[in-house]
């Protein structure tokens, strides 16, 4: 899958969801990336509503546990993405220079920074905002957007680099400790 192609699928998929949310997710890389996009969607919002003063505590406790498991799933959707790509790219174990972000690591950010995008373009669009926070959301619309393409080259770059075996990358799982009752004491003692 095509750097380009990533992107304007977490756009299209940005726009789609503000009106419904999917049902179902394509099989392959299209699908982990549709899906780690869906987890930073998801997270965008709750992460809203948990700041919000006026919703109570309960809610707010709700919140942060949607949080916690959607980055629980946003990063093992990471991982998943990064053994598709060692499966695909076959990168070199020596012998060139690592890379210190995995393509999984690019993907999730460039799903952040479309997410940015979206919601950034909407306080541009905004009527009831005053004429200067449309210019000064109007200047930052224009550094997400050249993040974007900065990120999309450099994914582009680095995979090519790995194909030709001139860069490389290892993966490291997270080791999330913080959801695991084994790992967290607070939830080891709590159980």
């Amino acid at each position: 899958m095509k750097t380009a192609e990533i992107t304007r699928l977490q756009r299209a998929r940005t726009i789609e969801w503000h009106k419904c949310l999917p049902d179902g997710h394509p099989d392959g890389l299209a699908g982990l990336v549709e899906r780690n996009h869906l987890q930073n969607f998801l997270l965008w919002h709750e992460e809203d509503i948990a700041r919000c003063d006026d919703l109570g505590a309960e809610r707010i406790m709700q919140a942060k546990r949607v949080i916690d498991r959607c980055n629980q799933t946003r990063n093992d959707l990471v991982e998943q993405m990064d053994r598709f790509l060692v499966s695909e790219l076959n990168p070199a174990e020596s012998g060139c220079p690592f890379n210190s972000e995995t393509p999984g690591m690019m993907v999730d950010r460039l799903s952040i920074l479309a997410l940015k995008q979206y919601h950034m373009n909407e306080e541009v669009e905004r009527a009831d905002a005053s004429e200067a926070h449309r210019t000064k959301c109007s200047d930052k619309l224009t550094v997400i957007s050249r993040q974007i393409e900065d990120l999309s080259e450099a994914l582009s770059t680095l995979q090519e680099q790995v194909r030709a075996q001139t860069r490389s990358f290892r993966v490291y799982f997270q080791f999330k400790m913080y959801n695991d009752s084994e790992l967290n004491p607070e939830l080891r003692r709590a159980s």
